[in-house]
């Protein structure tokens, strides 16, 4: 469960929220916000009840990165107290990617260091008008976590992710969404209902074929031809023994909206 209130989260329809709680350090991340989220997520595995996760931060921002503080009074532990952290956030991606229902970011404001490898772990990006996105990593004299290199990377290019990892130039939500990093942007005041209506959307489909889809696009970029042709059929194939394969279908033939039920 949550701790602390440093994350809410609420579960109803099929549509778990969750929410960084932190305003008053932009949700930066410190030891016990990592430790809330983590077991957040890592709940959420566990969870029958999802159909789609969403994810937002309180406040003026989704999230700050790493706590600054945390890391200058670490002093000569800082190996070690980073570490410690590091092992908290990389819970978070690892039980993000692991989720079957998909994972809704809401970003408003700042999304930068670990706040940009949170954004980009979750399956969709929408960016309020004014949220900004910012790898800030070289700017403290280190390289990225949270798996940055590997979702930039699969977005840009090596050598477009190269450059802007290195440079860590901010990125405004228009130019983000030229570049990929985010599906579609709205006014700030529109967020959390675009965020909701896209849940509700996602909640309504398919929960098997939701899963498998997300499983067959994650594994597309490294997986070669033969083998995804291969996880395809058998994604199809175990499709077809649900409810909601059998609703799908009737539903097309009956020229009607089909209203699955989540097998």
């Amino acid at each position: 469960m949550p701790e602390q209130g440093l994350v809410l989260l609420t579960i109803e329809h099929g549509i778990a929220r969750v929410t960084l709680n932190r305003p008053d350090r932009l949700n930066a991340l410190d030891h016990d916000l990592a430790l809330a989220l983590a077991n957040t997520f890592e709940g959420l595995e566990r969870d029958p009840a999802p159909r789609v996760v969403t994810l937002m931060g309180s406040g003026r921002a989704f999230m700050a990165g790493g706590d600054i503080a945390v890391f200058k009074t670490a002093g000569n532990n800082a190996p070690e107290v980073i570490g410690q952290l590091i092992g908290l956030f990389h819970r978070i991606i690892r039980a993000i990617r692991r989720l079957k229902a998909p994972v809704v970011a809401g970003v408003h404001g700042a999304a930068a260091g670990g706040g940009l490898g949170l954004a980009l772990a979750c399956d969709f990006v929408i960016a309020s008008a004014d949220a900004s996105f910012v790898p800030a990593y070289t700017k403290l004299g280190t390289n990225p976590d949270g798996g940055t290199t590997w979702t930039v990377t699969r977005l840009l290019g090596p050598q477009r992710a190269l450059e802007w990892l290195m440079l860590g130039d901010a990125k405004d939500a228009h130019a983000a969404k030229d570049m990929g990093l985010v599906s579609r942007i709205v006014p700030k005041d529109a967020l959390a209902s675009e965020v909701d209506a896209l849940a509700r959307r996602i909640a309504s489909g398919p929960v098997t074929a939701h899963a498998a889809l997300k499983r067959l696009v994650d594994q597309a970029l490294y997986t070669a031809l033969d083998a995804q042709l291969d996880a395809e059929r058998d994604g199809f194939i175990h499709a077809a023994g649900t409810p909601d394969f059998r609703e799908g279908v009737t539903a097309f033939l009956e020229r009607r909206q089909p209203q699955f039920g989540g097998e």
